[in-house]
């Protein structure tokens, strides 16, 4: 009897090891670099599993076909493509790991009944040690899709490097915006993320929203306690950092309600300059621009930074505004530039002013 259970022992253990290289060919290599394809970068094994959306300059279907057969180097900005390229090699470690690294913030049964929702996703990069606090990052929406790799990833690995865990957000945006969605994703998944801090290894408090262009916008309404946080009852954030942020829509906000909400009367949030927003105990806020940014000044640059240092300045909220001489926009992390390293003093910033 011993020696036939000892057979079937040594018998199980064999099968084992030759599952091996099986299980192993499931998992991807963290191997990206700018030279990698597209191509290679989505077929990835271990990133493809993940879920992490990687498509943020395809407006149509067809144009997948061109982009797959670019590098990353030529896909994404150069400026940040080195942590861009960072972030996807964390993302397929943290996979190869166990990581849930897609989350959905909606429920199944509300992407039933809206199929909109089902792309709501935080993108989650744990810290190496539990316990502490987190960043969501809110990337542009510029061309009408949401920058989750670039802008996004670059911050989340810089933010990662930093001791952080970090939540990159993937909202609803341009047609799919109607009816104030962007800002109820924001709400949602900070709901989700309070609700489930200890699964997540995170402080509750003291959070800081990293946000960047359009996405800027959206941050500094939620940092509002009337349209933003207190509406959607979840702690006020300890910071926002932001990167070219867009403060005021200014002449686009005819065309937007006339694409996204025809017909519709009511706030809507691209009718709100961030300006008008901001109170006595509106968070402490960390945000910078470039002197050769060309998308702001086609919104009335004066309306954009500038307005937005008064309000902070009027209402005696702490912050930090800097501008750049050579930063144009959509540079994420902005390696290269006068902004290089601003992410790091922002998140000092962060620590300074939550304790």
């Amino acid at each position: 009897m011993k020696k036939r259970f000892r057979a079937v022992l040594l018998s199980l253990g064999f099968l084992f090891l030759l599952a091996q290289p099986a299980f192993a060919a499931e998992l991807g290599e963290p191997n990206i670099t700018p030279q990698t394809t597209m191509r290679e970068l989505r077929e990835n094994p271990s990133l493809k599993a993940s879920g992490y959306y990687t498509y943020c300059r395809e407006m149509l279907p067809i144009e997948s076909n061109y982009w797959n057969n670019k590098t990353l180097a030529q896909y994404a900005k150069p400026q940040l493509v080195y942590d861009c390229a960072d972030a996807m090699n964390l993302v397929i470690e943290n996979y190869n790991k166990g990581v849930q690294v897609t989350w959905q913030v909606y429920t199944p049964e509300e992407i039933a009944e809206n199929s909109s929702l089902g792309m709501v996703q935080l993108f989650y990069y744990p810290a190496e040690e539990s316990g502490g606090r987190y960043a969501i990052v809110l990337p542009g929406n510029g061309s009408t899709i949401t920058s989750e790799m670039e802008e996004g990833g670059s911050a989340a690995s810089q933010l990662h490097a930093m001791g952080y865990t970090v939540f990159v957000l993937r909202y609803r945006s341009f047609l799919d915006a109607t009816d104030n969605a962007p800002l109820d994703d924001i709400g949602r998944a900070v709901q989700f993320i309070t609700q489930n801090a200890e699964r997540f290894g995170v402080q509750a408090e003291g959070y800081a929203i990293t946000a960047f262009s359009s996405g800027g916008q959206l941050a500094g309404l939620f940092c509002n306690e009337e349209v933003g946080w207190g509406r959607y009852s979840v702690p006020k954030p300890g910071a926002l950092l932001m990167a070219y942020p867009v403060i005021n829509f200014n002449e686009v906000k005819l065309l937007y309600h006339v694409l996204m909400d025809p017909g519709e009367c009511g706030w809507r949030f691209y009718c709100s300059s961030v300006a008008d927003v901001v109170t006595d105990d509106y968070p402490p806020v960390y945000f910078w621009y470039g002197k050769n940014d060309i998308i702001l000044p086609l919104m009335d640059l004066q309306k954009q930074g500038p307005a937005f240092e008064k309000a902070l300045q009027a209402h005696g909220v702490p912050y930090q505004m800097h501008v750049y001489k050579n930063a144009g926009h959509s540079i994420g992390t902005g390696r290269g530039t006068d902004a290089e390293g601003w992410l790091t003093e922002a998140a000092a910033f962060w620590g300074e002013q939550v304790g």
